[in-house]
C-alpha cells in the first residue's frame, strides 16, 4: 500500500495544488519530494515579493535622489531561478509517462 503523501501545510494553495499535481503526474522519491517542497517554497517566495513589488514598485528614491532596485526584486529574481532549478534537477520537463519509467542509471565507462 502506498503511503499517502500530502502537501506541506505552510505552503499556500497555489503550491499546495502545484504540489498534489506533480505527485499525480510523476513517480517521485523521496530525495525528489523534498526537492519539490524547496520549489513549491521558491514560488511562495516569488509570489510575495511580486505583491510588495506590486505594491511598493521596483524601485524607489534614495536620500541622494538616486533610483535604486527594491530589494524584492532581487528576491523575487532569485526565488524564480531557484524554483526553475529545481523542477530541472526533479526533471519535471519529461513527459509523466515516462517520467514513471525508472530513471536511466548511467555510468561513465
Amino acid at each position: 500500500m502506498k503511503k499517502q503523501i500530502k502537501a506541506p501545510s505552510h505552503l499556500s494553495k497555489q503550491a499546495k495544488d502545484f504540489f498534489k499535481q506533480v505527485l499525480a503526474d510523476y513517480c517521485l522519491e523521496d530525495h525528489h519530494l523534498k526537492l519539490l517542497r524547496l520549489a513549491c517554497e521558491a514560488w511562495d517566495e516569488k509570489e510575495i515579493a511580486r505583491l510588495i513589488i506590486k505594491k511598493e514598485g521596483m524601485v524607489f528614491t534614495d536620500k541622494f535622489g538616486q533610483f535604486k532596485a527594491n530589494p524584492a526584486v532581487k528576491i523575487q529574481n532569485d526565488a524564480r531561478i531557484c524554483f526553475a532549478r529545481l523542477l530541472r534537477e526533479m526533471q519535471l520537463d519529461i513527459c509523466p509517462e515516462e517520467a514513471r519509467l525508472p530513471r536511466p542509471n548511467i555510468t561513465k565507462s
